[in-house]
């Protein structure tokens, strides 16, 4: 199994260099993040073995129970949607939250984090495509939610991400990839005094390729490491 996690690993790298190749990008700008939710911890320390140096979960109660037995020596990253009644637990456990979606959510973090002296690493979760199914803040609402979090000291805005619809074929996500980093950069330019944009949240298993010849600076992959997750009952 640890074999074939390793293998799983190469080949993504394999692939993200020859994606990062044709964008012009520098392979090195671009972050794997392994998404270890439902993932036992000892799978998960073999893809750490293996070189993995972030690691996203989307529930919390999975993640107290997890992150503990694993230990801090990674990047621990909340990807999933997030409730306010839970930030109490994700400050102290995770170091970037991908999912800032609402004023009140980026509020209580701020407020969370400054109560235990620490200052978290935030992205702002977009929904590009309009879905009612998916989570994150509507594309013209997204500049003025960055001059929020840019008052909150116990924030850093670093970027944005988003989670386009399940694509039948990859190319149909470059639209939503293409749309995120064009809000990007129109959040650059509006110049918000002590925030960065540096960063682009997108691409999964199914299509990160494509987000990366877009743009993206963390692709999201679980599938393609650990395999077909086994569904709970």
């Amino acid at each position: 199994m640890s074999t074939t996690i390793a293998a799983n690993i190469a080949v993504i790298n394999e692939r993200i260099a020859r994606a990062a190749a044709r964008a012009g990008s520098d392979p090195e700008s671009i972050r794997l993040m392994a998404v270890s939710k439902t993932v036992e911890p000892e799978r998960i320390r073999m893809a750490l073995e293996a070189g993995i140096t972030l690691l996203g979960e989307n529930y919390v109660q999975e993640a107290r129970e997890k992150i503990p037995s694993i230990g801090r020596a990674t990047q621990w990253h909340m990807i999933g949607h997030l409730q306010t009644n839970k930030v109490k637990y994700v400050v102290n456990l995770f170091d970037w939250v991908h999912s800032v979606d609402r004023a009140e959510l980026a509020q209580e973090l701020n407020k969370r984090a400054l109560q235990n002296d620490r200052r978290l690493n935030v992205l702002i979760e977009v929904n590009v495509s309009g879905e009612a199914s998916k989570s994150g803040i509507a594309p013209q609402q997204a500049t003025g939610l960055a001059r929020l979090i840019s008052t909150l000291p116990g924030l850093k805005l670093q970027g944005l991400m988003t989670m386009p619809p399940y694509p039948d074929n990859p190319e149909d996500s470059r639209p939503y990839f293409v749309a995120l980093r064009n809000l990007r950069d129109e959040i650059r330019k509006a110049a918000i005094p002590g925030i960065s944009m540096d960063e682009l949240s997108m691409g999964m298993t199914d299509d990160f390729e494509i987000a990366i010849e877009e743009g993206a600076t963390i692709v999201r992959v679980g599938r393609a490491i650990f395999g077909e997750r086994i569904k709970k009952v």
